[in-house]
């Protein structure tokens, strides 16, 4: 089954994007990537089950 996505979009200071992204290269990883795994690492950090296809996150 294919998964649509969402936009989020996040304003950050120039010089970070510039550093986020160049060490996301030298990983051989996308920006886009990385933040996902923040999020899915950080709703686990905090107890929120997550279940794609779910319209809301529960708190554990």
């Amino acid at each position: 089954m294919e998964q649509k996505t969402a936009r989020l979009t996040v304003l950050i200071d120039p010089d970070k994007k510039k550093a986020f992204e160049t060490l996301c290269a030298q990983q051989d990883q996308t920006p886009s990537q990385v933040v996902r795994r923040l999020i899915r690492d950080y709703l686990a950090a905090h107890g929120v089950d997550f279940k794609p296809g779910v319209d809301s996150a529960t708190p554990r």
